[in-house]
């Protein structure tokens, strides 16, 4: 399983030691507020590290466990995922952050270091995000990525911001250029 690092952030796939911290996340309301709207149970964190165990061992990506490289906290979570879990196409990057680090850039950081891997790594020919539709935070971070808006198609059964980004404007997008600049050396070895 993929171990991603960023200059603040190193990218760990699910592991059940993960459970409290990804719990705590996903209990607060704020942060879930336009993820279903509802604090996620113990047992439902358990059951999503589970699923996302296996989506790991069948499909070699998923959703990592951001941890804070300077104080080891586990704030955030990300993934490179099958939108559709029954088409290998097309994939879908997201990421939610713990309220408390909001707006110090770590989305977009973290984002750029997911999609590098399913450019580089997973050769995608193209990644879509959605968010939904008055989760402008979300929507700025696809922009930042270089991402395109789409339009508004259902997603799970709501109206949502779909955006994507394919292969070759990655390539030339200047958050490629800034994701090669932050390449970590510690990665390299």
């Amino acid at each position: 399983m993929t171990q991603l690092l960023t200059p603040r952030l190193h990218l760990v796939p699910f592991q059940d030691d993960h459970l409290h911290g990804l719990n705590a996340m996903n209990s607060d309301l704020e942060v879930m507020r336009y993820l279903g709207g509802e604090a996620e149970s113990l047992a439902n964190t358990q059951a999503a590290i589970d699923r996302v165990k296996l989506r790991w061992q069948q499909w070699g990506y998923s959703w990592w466990s951001f941890f804070e490289r300077s104080t080891g906290e586990l704030v955030g979570a990300g993934c490179i995922q099958r939108l559709n879990p029954e088409q290998t196409e097309p994939l879908e990057i997201g990421w939610r952050l713990r309220r408390d680090r909001w707006g110090q850039g770590l989305a977009s950081e973290a984002a750029r270091r997911m999609a590098r891997f399913a450019f580089d790594q997973l050769m995608t020919p193209a990644l879509v995000a959605v968010c939904a539709k008055d989760n402008l935070d979300s929507a700025q971070v696809m922009q930042r990525l270089g991402m395109r808006y789409r339009g508004i198609e259902p997603w799970h059964g709501e109206d949502a911001v779909y955006y994507d980004l394919s292969a070759e404007d990655w390539a030339r997008s200047p958050a490629r250029a800034k994701a090669m600049d932050e390449v970590v050396p510690e990665e390299i070895a």
